[in-house]
């Protein structure tokens, strides 16, 4: 029963939906109210068609109100990208001026197929058919069913798709896309890119030290990273490491808001995000796109694709654009979808999500399409099949859309921006900008990876734990070998297992670059660091930690164990070759692996071109007696040139017949080590000695060209 003197009201829809979706500003001590008022309006349209009490409809709208007066100061956007880079006061504070994206007349194509070996000739596929449009400082968002061409749209928005299959034009507030302009605005793509072992505010300043210019002071840069992990909500995890697969950290939504972070410590005047909500539930996902309306409500222009969401992240949206099989169904104001595709035919459910709908209707299942087949089923059934297909509800969406007349003034608007601007027609260049010197990234980034290695202990401590444990597995088989016809087998087996293992130890490094493969081209493209500082931080950090202190571990565990030499100048050679061996093998696997996207494919290659190298050694045959035609195999043998070298060091001056008389051995037995190794046919002068190292340092030199070549032509488009 109803309380006495309180009446019951009835709210259409479409009522509810014309509101203006003001109530997500949380502001001071007023945040809890109008988070109760947000959870309230998804209950008010669900139901829609029943009665509400007239106290809670008027607080609610109310709340509408105040939100309306805290937002009546608009943004006003300057002309240039530049001027999108400035501040303008408004009643609350600072607000950011976001940039007019408009694009015109849109084409993408991609070659498919081709073979040179099977003659089959490549076919074009059209992505992005003749988009046209204006995207304008609010929440902007491209929805669409899988495979419409959101992602693709969104990279060509953000000239992140390569230039080679695209046709039109995207002006930033009115004049051509900067060719750095990846560099300037903010994209955030749908796979977190942040490095898991460090925190969250290690993160932003790492961003901040290298996407801020010089000028900005250390202090300043400090302020905004400590102001950004306030807006962002994040303070009570900013010291928290966000986490790895092997690390606990942050939430999933928290962890998506340190991403878009990283992004906002420039102010760019577009931010772009590939799916925010992707691998989030449904709270987490609300709660990003509230900060996301939150910061357009601050004058950002925000672009971002999502597939299917729900109302209560729908209703944030400012301007939609629905996309299918690469093709425009609409585009405007998102509160005026509904009411358009009702004009068309198309009436949406009382208790339907507006998105569920647009989707449904998109792919042939909605209701309304299921009553229009019913109803021409019984006029032409023949027809029926043809035009109410998927393709036939294609073609009607976009014709349909072709004659609203928001597409013709949108159409009109941009002839308008297109000719106020001086424009170019070519294809636009793709520049990567930075805002700091090569010291200054090469310090930082050097100082990052030396700490993700050793926060990462799947890296340090284990490397370290289990080249100990090897070393002293050995050192027990070969312990205290004689100086007999046995210890001659003992320190050949010893010295080809040292040699092999550092070999295959550096399997390990293929991971190098495959892991953060994504994570690198994200942040070379967007400007923080060059390629080559990249390279060098990369192979120094794994070079000195994973390479240099276990080989140095495993030879001084290994070595008096087994019985070496004992004297200092055949110990530190002994090292410095086994090392030289490790970084020969180290940069071969980076050489296969720079350019493969999946670690067991180059596990493959690399454990075949090590067996192959391996039985050109020197121990499993004989290198003399192997055919002329197959001979120049052993040049190509990594372990090869380490074992001779360390053959050479050990076995040169050593006697195994000190009971007899050496210089006149009895037959077949081997005395001195120069004698095994005229046996093994190897040349132990002093430059027989030192070639092995000169070949060791030209194949590394090789190999690391190799590697930084596959990085510099790896494919950075998407």
């Amino acid at each position: 029963m109803r309380p006495v003197g309180v009446r019951r009201v009835n709210i259409e829809p479409t009522e509810i939906l014309q509101i203006p979706p003001r109530d997500h500003e949380l502001v001071g001590a007023d945040s809890r109210l109008l988070t109760s008022v947000s959870t309230l309006r998804p209950v008010l349209w669900m139901s829609c068609s029943d009665s509400l009490h007239e106290e809670t409809l008027n607080l609610f709208l109310r709340q509408e109100k105040r939100g309306l007066r805290m937002s009546e100061n608009r943004v006003q956007t300057d002309p240039g990208l530049n001027g999108a880079l400035k501040h303008q006061s408004s009643g609350r504070g600072q607000c950011r001026q976001g940039a007019t994206v408009s694009f015109h007349n849109i084409y993408y194509k991609v070659k498919q197929g081709g073979s040179c070996f099977c003659r089959k000739k490549a076919t074009t596929k059209d992505i992005l058919i003749d988009l046209n449009g204006i995207m304008k400082p609010g929440l902007n968002a491209i929805m669409g069913p899988t495979g419409s061409g959101k992602s693709s749209f969104l990279d060509v928005l953000a000239a992140r798709k390569d230039p080679a299959g695209l046709l039109g034009k995207v002006l930033i507030n009115g004049a051509p896309q900067p060719p750095n302009f990846k560099c300037l605005s903010g994209y955030v793509v749908q796979d977190d890119v942040v490095m898991g072992t460090l925190t969250v505010r290690e993160n932003f300043t790492f961003s901040a030290a290298l996407r801020l210019p010089p000028s900005i002071s250390q202090e300043e840069k400090e302020q905004k990273v400590n102001k950004l992990i306030q807006e962002l909500g994040l303070t009570r995890v900013a010291d928290s490491r966000v986490g790895t697969q092997l690390i606990r950290g942050v939430s999933g939504g928290e962890r998506k808001r340190t991403n878009i972070g990283m992004e906002l410590i420039i102010d760019p005047p577009v931010l772009f995000l590939d799916e925010p909500t992707t691998g989030l539930d449904a709270s987490t996902a609300n709660s990003v796109l509230l900060l996301l309306k939150r910061m357009a409500r601050n004058g950002r222009t925000i672009i971002l694709s999502i597939h299917q969401p729900r109302y209560s992240i729908y209703r944030l949206f400012d301007s939609l654009t629905l996309l299918v099989n690469g093709r425009q169904v609409y585009h405007g104001p998102a509160q005026s979808a509904l009411e358009y595709f009702s004009d068309i035919g198309y009436t949406c459910e009382p208790h339907n999500n507006p998105a569920d709908f647009f989707l449904d209707v998109i792919n042939g299942d909605s209701t309304a399409v299921a009553l229009t087949k019913e109803e021409n089923e019984d006029l032409d059934p023949d027809a029926d099949a043809v035009s109410m297909s998927r393709r036939g509800i294609e073609d009607k969406l976009v014709e349909e859309y072709r004659n609203f007349h928001h597409y013709k003034e949108t159409k009109a608007e941009l002839e308008r921006i297109a000719l106020g601007k001086q424009t170019t027609t070519t294809a636009p260049s793709r520049t990567i900008t930075y805002s700091n010197s090569f010291l200054t990234q090469f310090k930082w980034v050097l100082k990052r990876t030396f700490k993700n290695i050793l926060l990462n202990p799947q890296m340090s401590i284990a490397q370290v734990a289990v080249t100990f444990f090897l070393a002293l597995v050995v050192g027990a088989i070969f312990f205290g070998a004689p100086n007999n016809q046995s210890g001659i087998q003992n320190r050949f087996g010893a010295l080809f297992f040292i040699t092999v293992n550092q070999c295959f130890s550096s399997l390990s490094s293929a991971e190098l670059f495959i892991t953060e493969r994504k994570l690198f081209i994200h942040e070379y493209i967007s400007g923080y660091y060059r390629l080559s500082v990249y390279f060098l931080s990369k192979i120094l950090s794994d070079i000195i930690t994973l390479r240099t202190i276990p080989a140095v571990i495993f030879t001084c565990v290994s070595y008096f164990m087994i019985g070496f030499k004992p004297t200092a100048e055949a110990f530190f050679l002994f090292v410095f070759t086994v090392i030289l061996t490790s970084y020969t093998a180290t940069s071969m696997v980076l050489a296969i692996s720079a350019d493969q996207k999946v670690v067991a494919i180059a596990n493959i290659f690399m454990t075949i071109a090590f067996i192959f190298m391996m039985i050109f050694a020197g121990l499993l045959v004989n290198l003399p007696s192997i055919a002329s035609w197959l001979a120049w195999l052993k040049y190509l043998s990594i372990p090869r040139y380490g074992l001779t070298a360390l053959q050479i060091n050990e076995f040169k001056g050593l006697n195994f017949c000190k009971s007899q008389n050496s210089t006149q051995p009895p037959p077949g037995i081997t005395c001195t080590g120069e004698q095994f190794l005229k046996e093994q046919g190897v040349d132990y002068s002093e430059w027989g000695f030192w070639q092995n190292h000169l070949a060791l340092i030209i194949m590394i030199t090789c190999f690391l060209i190799i590697t930084y070549l596959k990085l510099r032509f790896i494919r950075k488009f998407t």
